[in-house]
């Protein structure tokens, strides 16, 4: 069985074992233009094939090291790519600073002077009953609704939104998470669509009521669309 260690544009190595006691070396070396190719047969222990082996990794290491550079000026990507630092909010309104060139990323807390991290206020800055913009079981919200949800997002001055689905005790806990968090990816379509930017989107189902579930009038105002503004 052959094992290939390098080639290049003159020189392919081969590796094989022989009786477990030698290593095999044929080197095919490319000739001149127009001349003939040669072979060389080279044979020697253990020890000695292993010293030349790390001198072949080497070499090899050596040709990605130089040539990556290259492809990279070629491609816009790796090492000559311009790294841009971003603030992202998380759904606590905290900054973190993040940067990120499409292969791996790095983030950090944005900490005042005094290593206290940055916050931002937060607070119900819309509730929207879901009988008024959802039918009953649904998710889908109407032209009309998303132009008054559009107008809402627009004239806002908050810097980021988090969206939050509720519903009323009805139904089993696993459905009314799904329609909870369904309904609230709804209103974030809409908010992303005006350029509003949403950091989290969150269904709690029946977990977080306001009012009791055992009339009416209170499971009509559990059933609700938080909208958080991060300021």
């Amino acid at each position: 069985m052959w094992w290939k260690y390098l080639h290049n544009s003159s020189q392919t190595v081969k590796v094989t074992l022989q009786n477990n006691a030698w290593v095999r070396f044929a080197a095919a070396r490319c000739g001149p233009p127009g001349g003939s190719k040669g072979n060389i047969v080279v044979k020697m222990d253990f020890e000695a094939a292993g010293k030349l082996l790390k001198g072949i990794a080497a070499a090899a290491l050596c040709m990605v090291s130089v040539s990556g550079p290259a492809l990279a000026q070629q491609t816009g990507r790796g090492w000559n790519e311009k790294y841009v630092p971003t603030i992202w909010v998380d759904p606590d309104g905290c900054e973190h600073w993040v940067m990120d060139d499409g292969l791996e990323g790095y983030m950090d807390n944005h900490l005042t002077r005094q290593g206290l991290p940055v916050c931002h206020r937060r607070n119900v800055c819309g509730v929207m009953n879901t009988d008024q913009f959802f039918a009953t079981d649904k998710y889908y919200i109407s032209p009309a609704n998303q132009q008054r949800l559009a107008q809402f997002f627009q004239n806002s001055t908050a810097t980021a939104f988090i969206i939050a689905g509720h519903t009323d005790s009805r139904a089993s806990d696993e459905y009314n998470i799904r329609l909870s968090y369904n309904r609230a990816t709804a209103v974030a379509k809409v908010a992303a669509a005006t350029g509003a930017n949403v950091v989290d989107v969150r269904g709690y189902g029946e977990r977080m009521p306001v009012a009791s579930n055992n009339t009416h009038a209170g499971m009509a105002q559990n059933r609700r669309v938080e909208i958080i503004c991060i300021q």
